[in-house]
């Protein structure tokens, strides 16, 4: 699965990431991270105290990676709308869902202040973004003066979440790309 150019530690992030996204916490097993990720054992806890550090390392580093896919599409060039629409119908794997927001979900990550860390962290700095943008929309005159830039903020980041999970009831990506041009439909300047 990984060439032998890609460490262990690597390999072992990585591993937990993809089966914390497919399987949460609890369903992440060391077993199932080793087998995964073609390690051994004592290289685990050679790099990690434990199955908590390994999963925060994995944690961080798919909030960095979500940071980093927004922030260029969010920083990218347009207007505020073309900006906040690029956000909204990039490419994603919409049926297997956000991999922080499944977090959210995952009752042994919220109960730990540790794991839930990167994940509110994220997803505040996403709600900021996000307002930023807003603002910005509004004293170019793009977007009403009435509109509150953190209540539309949220709209967008509750349309998103709410699309993955409606796309995944259905089994198909036509609800979260309805619930997207919904709002599109809605925050669109007049012409």
């Amino acid at each position: 699965m990984y060439s032998a150019a890609v460490s262990t530690q690597e390999r072992l992030i990585e591993s937990t990431r993809e089966l914390l996204w497919d399987r949460g916490y609890m369903g992440t097993s060391p077993k199932a991270i080793l087998e995964r990720s073609g390690a051994g054992q004592g290289s685990m806890y050679h790099h990690f105290k434990g199955k908590p550090d390994l999963a925060l390392a994995a944690i961080r580093r798919t909030a960095e990676e979500m940071r980093a896919t927004a922030q260029a599409v969010l920083s990218g060039p347009g207007t505020p709308y073309e900006r906040i629409e690029a956000y909204l119908r990039r490419e994603r794997d919409v049926l297997r869902g956000c991999p922080v927001g499944r977090l959210t979900m995952d009752p042994d990550v919220i109960a730990s202040d540790a794991l839930r860390a990167p994940v509110d962290a994220t997803i505040d700095w996403l709600r900021e973004q996000l307002a930023q943008l807003v603002e910005e929309g509004k004293e170019q005159g793009q977007f009403a003066r009435a509109l509150d830039a953190e209540e539309i903020a949220a709209t967008v980041l509750a349309t998103v979440q709410g699309g993955y999970v409606l796309a995944r009831a259905s089994g198909s990506p036509a609800a979260f790309d309805t619930a997207v041009r919904g709002l599109l439909t809605l925050l669109r300047p007049a012409s």
